[in-house]
This record gives C-alpha cells, sequence and structure tokens, in this order.
C-alpha cells in the first residue's frame, strides 16, 4: 500500500515538474525572440544616463501594461547596432544647450547612452538592428565611466560639471560617490562599480517581479490547453497503479485475480496499452491537439477542441485544474528539488 502512495507522489511531482518546465521554456522563447532583458538593460540606462523618454515618463515600465506592450513591442530603447570595435578616443560628452533637441531623443546620436555603447559594443552582436548586450558587468560599466572622464580637461570633474550642464540624472550618483571617494581615482572607480552592482541587482530584482506576471499567465495557459485536472491527475494514477498489478498477475497465471481484465478486453491488447499508456500520457491526451503513437506508422496529431471545451467548460474539473495552476506556480526549480528528495538524487555543484 505504501508503494501505490509513493508512486502517487512522485507521479504529481513528476507531471507538475514537465509542466513547469514547458511553462520556463515559453517564457524563455518569448523572453530570447523580443529581447526582454537587453530592452530591461538599456531602458534603465537611458533612465540613469540621459533621463526620461521622449514624450515623457520612464523607459523603464512603470506597469503590467508597459510590460506586455510597451516594452516588447510599442518602442525600444537600446541603441542602433554598429559592427566596429570601439574608438581609440572616446568621443566628448555633448553641450549643454537650453535648446529644445530637433529629433527624439531615441535617435540622437550624441547621447550619453550612445557613448557608453561606443565603449562596449566589442561584445555585440547585432538583433534586427539592434544591441543584444544583455548584462553589463560593473567593472565594464565603470572602466567606461573613466575613459569617458578622460576626454574632459578636468577628469572626473568635468565629466561631473557636464553630466551637471546637461541635466543627466546620472550626475547626482557619480557625485555621491565622488566625494565619498574624497576625490581618490581608484576608490571612485571601486565605488562606482559597487553602486552599478548594487543597481542592477534592484533591477534584477524588478525583471523578476515582471516575469512573474508573465509566468503566471502562461502557467493558466499551459493549464488550460492540456486541461490537467490535478485531483483525477492523482486518481488515474492509483487507479493505473491496481490496474497494472491485474495486468501483471496475467503472467503468473491468476485468471481469478484478473477476471476484470478479462472482461474489459483482449489480455494482450489490455496489457500492451497498459505498459505504453502511462497515467500521465492518458492525462496529457485531454489537450486541445492530441498526439496518438501507433506501434508502427509515424506519430499523428488529431484536434480534439470538442472534447476540450466540453472538459474546459465542466465545473466538476475547476478544483483540479485551479490545484495544477496553482502547483505550477511553484516553478520548475521548486518541483525538481521536491523529486530529488523523494527520490534521494544528489545535486553536484
Amino acid at each position: 500500500m505504501l508503494s501505490a502512495y509513493i508512486d502517487l507522489a512522485l507521479g504529481l511531482v513528476l507531471a507538475f515538474l514537465l509542466l513547469s518546465l514547458l511553462v520556463s521554456g515559453l517564457n524563455e522563447a518569448i523572453v530570447r525572440l523580443l529581447a526582454i532583458r537587453s530592452k530591461f538593460l538599456w531602458a534603465y540606462l537611458r533612465d540613469t544616463l540621459d533621463g526620461d523618454a521622449p514624450k515623457g515618463g520612464s523607459w523603464l515600465p512603470s506597469g503590467i501594461r508597459d510590460v506586455f506592450a510597451a516594452l516588447p513591442f510599442a518602442r525600444d530603447p537600446r541603441p542602433a547596432h554598429e559592427n566596429q570595435p570601439a574608438p581609440a578616443v572616446p568621443a566628448p560628452l555633448p553641450a549643454s544647450s537650453d535648446e529644445p533637441p530637433a529629433a527624439p531623443a531615441e535617435a540622437a546620436p550624441d547621447g550619453l547612452t550612445h557613448l557608453l555603447y561606443e565603449r562596449v559594443r566589442e561584445i555585440d552582436h547585432p538583433t534586427r538592428g539592434r544591441t543584444s548586450i544583455a548584462n553589463l558587468p560593473p567593472g565594464r560599466f565603470a572602466g567606461a565611466l573613466m575613459e569617458l572622464a578622460a576626454t574632459e580637461p578636468g577628469g572626473v570633474e568635468g565629466l561631473l560639471d557636464k553630466l551637471k550642464a546637461t541635466g543627466s540624472p546620472l550626475h547626482g550618483h557619480l557625485k555621491g560617490v565622488w566625494e565619498s571617494a574624497q576625490r581618490d581615482l581608484d576608490r571612485f572607480r571601486q565605488g562606482v562599480e559597487q553602486w552599478f552592482d548594487s543597481e542592477m541587482q534592484r533591477l534584477s530584482m524588478l525583471y523578476k517581479r515582471y516575469v512573474k506576471w508573465v509566468l503566471a499567465l502562461l502557467a493558466l495557459m499551459v493549464t488550460l490547453l492540456f486541461t490537467v485536472d490535478g485531483l483525477e491527475y492523482g486518481k488515474t494514477l492509483l487507479r493505473d497503479n491496481a490496474y497494472r498489478a491485474a495486468v501483471a498477475a496475467v503472467t503468473d497465471g491468476g485468471v481469478d485475480s484478473v477476471r476484470e481484465v478479462l472482461e474489459e478486453c483482449d489480455p494482450v491488447s489490455c496489457i500492451t496499452d497498459a505498459l505504453s499508456r502511462p497515467a500521465l500520457v492518458k492525462v496529457l491526451d485531454n489537450a486541445v491537439v492530441s498526439m496518438a503513437v501507433p506501434a508502427e506508422g509515424e506519430p499523428s496529431f488529431h484536434w480534439n477542441g470538442a472534447a476540450w471545451w466540453e472538459r474546459l467548460t465542466t465545473p466538476s474539473h475547476w478544483p483540479g485544474f485551479l490545484l495544477t495552476y496553482v502547483a505550477l506556480m511553484f516553478g520548475a526549480p521548486f518541483w525538481w528539488d521536491v523529486l530529488r528528495r523523494i527520490t534521494g538524487m544528489r545535486s553536484r555543484r
């Protein structure tokens, strides 16, 4: 009896792990296709270096609507990709001007964001004409700022004056770091690295907070498309375990113990079906598009729309759908850790 409950636990954990991996895979595919990580990074850099967007407001998404609409599709804060290495001498910072810019800031080639990109673009490759840099090491950021400071007559002091004159939000951050470093270049560089590293940690937390909403939507879509009823799946696992035990009795010649199996179908076909179609495969058959793998021939796909819709609109399945959805929200790492603990597997680092 204990083995049946162990099989039940393993079956549930394995199913939730596979579905969670599917959700994570879909999320990663969307993130890579839309270059969300690099857009997040350069939206932060534009806010910090050049200020607000041309139409006002922050470049970073300010709500869920911006995460799903504005950032992926409406505007791209990344600089245009350049396949040439960084110039030997950095370009000077743009001079301040009280006149409004003739072109939007996104198209301006002389912004501080563009100058920073010039110093780090050796590690870049194009993504539909835009930069694909999604991770900027703190040391490289601090080095790029020191290179820009070298172009100013007063060094770091000149850089701070130019940032203040142009109204860059970066001036306040660097001013505090410069004062705390007591105008020592080595300590200033280390302070910039520490400041930028803490900013990247804050940005990662903001990114994860928004990604949770995307994962929640994907988990709901997977649950509804596959219509995986967690409660029904648990019953199927227990029933499948008992059914397999009954089928296994055929090999021992116990005809009386397998009378139910013999009444259902031919023993050979039942044994084949029980061994080739475990409970997980049977539950996944309820998806809107099901796949059949025959003993001979190629796999085939079948439209299962009518049965899927009937199952989806049946209230008795809704508690099971809710259980599956909540389980998927825990994520694949959680279910992998549970599976590892149950099976006794040890993780290798």
